[in-house]
């Protein structure tokens, strides 16, 4: 009788994950393709969050319970979403500048060092895509390179950097639910995350050299350079800004503070250097504040003959983040939806049951992070809960904690930029302008983390047990 209750109390678990899975297929598969994320799968988690309420609140859970889970998740991602609409717009110096210092052949595994350095230094891989990762798309662009490819390295290295940095706040909590300390943990990372980085430079060297065959030659990229020169005023003052946004998040400023005063750094930049550009841009009696305001809020384009820099010299500002807003929110919505109901916990202790070994139990980690990515929509929770989860677990079966620190940053961290509707992956794509879907296959290290830790389990390389 009681092996009879937890499956059906599974089946219905799975019910509103099964409905999205389906309704998003449908979707995308047959209806909307590309335009999905127009509006209508931000739709589909809505109703998929209804569905996880209204069974919920069948089985007994309160709708102030609900209610209240979904108001905590959507307090939770109130920073990233004004981050999200303070970003937006090129930074043509970076680019002019990327051209000259940056061999096309190298130019993938170049990006990923630098999105690596950078994340390293301000622990987030969020500010580094915001910062340099929007700069070395730009580049890739302008050399001809497939966006997807490019978004994968910067993606790659950013999270490469996030999960190892002392600063970043999910190499500081997966300690903290583990039972370990920060630098035990980030130690104990080393060994499976350094061999996912030297694969991921492989491969992105591989496709670099056939990349770079089809990319710009010298005289393109010279042509690219003299028409970003007509455009702008190019001095290396214009990179005061960007750098100065990275040093101020490298010492702990907030992300949204930071960001916030690198928007209007930019403002004055423009106002100091680009004043012909902006005047002959505007219209009316104020110009230059009428698309000094445009370029933050609005679409805003400089025409070009050339065609892969009038799409990049084109930008839709605030406006344009709106559509990934309102898809963190009605994710928000289904993860809290399934949380109150109890779903997250029903669905994660079926996983934990099926582990029998040390390798099953690595392995029944390594899912449950990537289920949780999935229905919680939030790379937090996909810590936090099979940590509690599994931390007394590990600890009966004689593994010492980072065992567990480790899978939950190898799963729990990096497959979350994979999901669609997840925070972080509704995030990096609207940033990036590369569709989820066109990345994924291209961001090695997010996918090799994983499949890393799961070779060091089932040889049984570096699993430490706590009489060691």
């Amino acid at each position: 009788m009681e092996k009879t209750n937890k499956t059906a109390q599974l089946l219905l678990a799975l019910t509103p994950l099964v409905v999205l899975m389906l309704l998003l297929w449908f979707n995308v598969g047959y209806v909307f393709g590309d335009d999905a994320l127009s509006g209508s799968n931000q739709v589909i988690l809505m109703l998929s969050a209804f569905v996880a309420a209204a069974i919920g609140i069948a089985n007994g859970t309160k709708v102030e319970a609900v209610f209240e889970k979904i108001k905590n998740n959507v307090h939770d991602t109130t920073q990233a979403i004004f981050i999200l609409i303070l970003i937006g717009g090129i930074v043509p110096a970076m680019i002019y500048y990327g051209l000259d210092l940056i061999n096309v052949q190298f130019f993938l595994p170049t990006a990923v060092i630098i999105s690596a350095l950078v994340s390293l230094s301000t622990g987030s891989s969020w500010s580094t895509t915001a910062t340099v990762g929007i700069a070395l798309m730009g580049i890739g662009q302008t050399i001809g390179l497939n966006p997807a490819i490019v978004a994968g390295a910067v993606i790659s290295g950013a999270y490469f950097g996030d999960k190892l940095s002392p600063l970043s706040d999910t190499t500081n909590l997966a300690p903290a639910m583990a039972g370990t300390d920060l630098f035990t943990h980030i130690r104990y990372m080393l060994y499976t995350t350094i061999p996912s980085l030297i694969i991921s430079l492989i491969l992105f060297t591989i496709l670099g050299w056939s990349a770079g065959n089809a990319a710009m030659d010298a005289a393109e990229i010279a042509t690219v350079q003299s028409l970003l020169k007509e455009s702008f005023t190019i001095t290396p003052w214009l990179f005061v800004v960007p750098v100065g946004v990275i040093v101020l998040i490298a010492r702990k400023i907030d992300a949204l503070v930071a960001i916030s005063i690198g928007i209007f750094g930019g403002l004055v930049m423009a106002l100091l250097f680009q004043g012909s550009l902006l005047e002959s841009l505007g219209s009316g009696q104020f110009p230059m504040y009428e698309v000094a305001m445009r370029s933050v809020y609005g679409s805003i384009a400089i025409s070009s003959d050339h065609p892969i820099l009038s799409d990049l010299l084109s930008t839709s500002g605030m406006s344009g983040m709106l559509g990934t807003v309102w898809l963190i929110l009605s994710a928000m919505a289904f993860g809290g939806a399934m949380e109150a109901a109890g779903f997250l916990a029903t669905i994660t202790s079926a996983i934990v049951s099926l582990a029998r070994g040390t390798a099953s139990l690595i392995t029944s980690t390594l899912v449950a992070c990537g289920v949780l990515n999935i229905t919680a929509s939030d790379q937090y929770l996909a810590i936090v809960v099979p940590g509690r989860m599994f931390k007394d677990v590990y600890r009966e079966r004689g593994l010492a904690p980072e065992n567990l620190s480790r899978t939950l940053e190898d799963s729990g961290t990096v497959t979350s930029v994979l999901v669609p509707w997840n925070t972080c992956g509704a995030y990096q794509s609207s940033v990036l302008g590369v569709a989820t879907g066109e990345y994924f296959m291209y961001a090695f290290f997010n996918l090799i983390s994983p499949l890393m830790t799961l070779v060091y389990a089932w040889v049984g390389i570096r699993i430490k047990r706590l009489n060691d």
